[in-house]
């Protein structure tokens, strides 16, 4: 969303005005397509690649504005998040070796990246989700400092307020979170391809069918706050952090602005920006200074400014676009938003290579698509992708059931091969990019795949912030090597060169599975959980989820030791007699170092997590001992490490 001076609407009357502009884009496009002004003549592909920004304990470093003043290049600009940047790429035609070009592009620009944030301790990432991203980044001071995006934000939390994400996977995420700014842990490879406008409908509705066994090849965002949630839990994640609906009547449908859509395409690519216009309130506006039936009287292409801009609120996972060719003539595109970031390079442009081959080479195997197959059936397909990743089974053309490696092996490669021959793409790229397709779909390794595995190892012995840590020091190590993802071993803890748990923050090490108890239960329901779950403290609850008091062992032991010594009748107290009442609790931004000097200054063990009155960890002593632990095994391991290297 590029367009300056964007803004939300003053009065009804700035907004009854935006609103005309748009109609009279809608009208004007619909002349221009009866009247035939469209590009046909040479098709391009594009590409727009979004990076994460990570210092050197690899956490996200806002620094992207002054990344951009030091490198002062037209190719990259801002993102939502002061922790990304977006590069974009040049449009290339679709023909010879257009892949390895914008494979070299991409390369050459990230390169340039790596070295200019060099200077500044950080380091570029490709991943679609940062594993080492923590609910405390996304605070409002986060947020990229340009008037458009306080602008998209505002609007946004205007129709919302709360925002609640509900994501279930292997792990379970429930939280709330004040900001819109949740979607700027979603990082994408947003492919373009140029489409006529006689073939639009056709290419749009494949695209929506191929949009399952695309995902599930190329998903590569498993983990969010430190749990594995979906396979592309971007998918879930975004949906959920830019949705402006709220709760209704039963049974009233209202669809989310990131969506899949509801249906096929039938007539032309107005049909979705008037679907757009009548579903979604509008959430910007800009002063439109053309006249756009002026400039159709006088053979100049418009620019379609209001249209565009309420397109760019609207997130489809397969956009329609309009734009302007260096030529002057305009065009139509889609625009792919389904493809994660990362995990390499080479992996980004395999990806690209597939979806874009099957674009073109779908239509000549299978014929009338939307007749042999249920808008429904794709839809389906896409969310079981996003959940389940590769190995998901599909509702395909015909009522065909099959998994998505079957079909990825025995029709989509040899569709997509064809496709791209058929577009005179030299045969050296389509041989490397859509091998890589096929070797990732043999072996089943996904950039999700890699990360849950590497993931599953390292828990076992090393804590979920180590974890995570690792995980992002292997992509960046990974990416140097520049190898697609299926070529790679998983993560190592080795991986982590320096920690320094020093500047991390409570909310990562806190204990989060928590048992609690109620202020009227028995002190022996309490003993016997601390028995059964080895636990030294419980917290105590009221009914609205707000920390009243703290139960300890050692309390515990007290009640029960003055029980067993009196003589008179013993009496059933309850919990609330004998708890610690306003127990000293610390906040999740925090750093751990400032839990540890108020443990050792009140002398206490435990310390409740407390985030707008409600808790939501534990920091004891235990944990201090965890971190202690692996500090001392990573010393350990580096003094080792120096001796050996000064004995060759």
């Amino acid at each position: 969303m590029g367009s300056k001076g964007v803004r939300i609407a003053k009065t009804q009357e700035e907004l009854n005005s935006f609103t005309k502009n748009l109609l009279s884009d809608v009208k004007a496009l619909e002349q221009m397509l009866e009247e035939d002004w469209f590009e046909v003549d040479e098709m391009k592909i594009g590409a727009e690649q979004e990076i994460c920004l990570v210092d050197d304990n690899f956490k996200p470093a806002p620094m992207a504005m002054e990344i951009l003043k030091k490198l002062n290049h037209k190719n990259f600009t801002t993102e939502l998040a002061r922790f990304n940047i977006e590069a974009n790429l040049s449009p290339v035609p679709l023909k010879g070796s257009c892949f390895s070009a914008l494979h070299a592009e991409t390369q050459l620009l990230i390169d340039l990246l790596a070295k200019t944030t060099q200077e500044f301790d950080i380091t570029p990432v490709l991943t679609g989700i940062l594993p080492t991203i923590r609910k405390f980044d996304l605070e409002i001071e986060n947020l990229t400092p340009i008037d458009r995006y306080y602008a998209l934000i505002e609007a946004i939390e205007s129709l919302r307020g709360i925002y609640e994400l509900k994501i279930e996977g292997i792990d379970e995420l429930n939280i709330k979170h004040k900001s819109a700014l949740l979607e700027a842990c979603n990082t994408s490879f947003q492919v373009h391809l140029q489409v006529r406008p006689d073939e639009f409908v056709n290419k749009y509705n494949i695209a929506q069918v191929i949009a399952a066994p695309v995902l599930a090849i190329s998903s590569n965002s498993p983990i969010l706050f430190g749990k594995r949630l979906w396979n592309e839990t971007r998918i879930a994640l975004f949906q959920q952090s830019v949705d402006t609906r709220v709760t209704g009547e039963h049974l009233r449908y209202t669809s989310p602005r990131v969506t899949f859509g509801n249906s096929w395409l039938k007539n032309s690519i107005l049909d979705l920006y008037k679907e757009d216009i009548v579903r979604f309130k509008i959430l910007l506006m800009t002063d439109v200074n053309e006249d756009v039936f002026e400039c159709l009287a006088q053979k100049k292409t418009p620019k379609l400014t209001a249209l565009n801009i309420h397109n760019s609120t609207v997130y489809r996972w397969n956009r329609p676009c309009y734009g302007i060719s260096a030529n002057g003539k305009p065009h139509l595109r889609i625009e792919n938003r389904i493809l994660p970031a990362g995990p390499s390079v080479v992996d980004e442009i395999a990806n690209s290579a597939f979806w874009i081959g099957l674009m073109t080479g779908f239509e000549d195997i299978y014929k009338n698509i939307t007749q042999r197959m249920d808008f429904d059936e794709a839809k389906s397909n896409f969310l079981k992708a996003a959940r389940s990743g590769l190995g998901s089974k599909f509702y395909w053309v015909d009522q065909k059931i099959i998994t998505d490696t079957e079909l990825i092996e025995k029709e989509l490669l040899p569709i997509a091969r064809e496709g791209l021959k058929k577009n005179n793409v030299d045969k050296t790229d389509i041989d490397k990019y859509l091998d890589i397709i096929q070797e990732r779909n043999e072996k089943s390794r996904t950039g999700a795949r890699w990360t849950l595995e590497s993931y599953a190892k390292l828990i076992k012995t090393n804590s979920r912030e180590e974890v995570t840590t690792a995980l992002v020091a292997a992509m960046v190590k990974n990416q140097k090597k520049t190898n697609p993802i299926h070529e790679l071993g998983l993560a190592n803890i080795e991986d982590i060169i320096e920690w320094a748990p020093s500047h991390f923050l409570v909310e990562e090490f806190m204990t989060t599975d928590l048992f609690t108890v109620n202020k009227d239960d028995i002190p022996e329901l309490s003993a016997d959980m601390m028995d059964w779950q080895q636990l030294r403290y419980l917290p105590i609850e009221n009914d609205k989820g707000e920390l009243i008091g703290l139960v300890t062992h050692r309390e515990l032991l007290r009640y029960f030791s003055n029980n067993n010594q009196s003589k008179t009748n013993k009496t059933v107290k309850r919990l609330g007699e004998i708890m610690l009442k306003n127990p000293i609790t610390i906040r999740p931004e925090q750093t751990i170092v400032e839990a540890m000097d108020i443990m050792m200054e009140h002398k206490i063990g435990c310390l409740p997590v407390i985030n707008n009155g409600k808790l939501v960890g534990l920091i004891t002593e235990t944990n201090f001992l965890n971190i202690t632990a692996s500090l001392l095994k990573r010393f350990r391991k580096g003094k080792l490490h120096k001796m050996d290297s000064s004995n060759p």
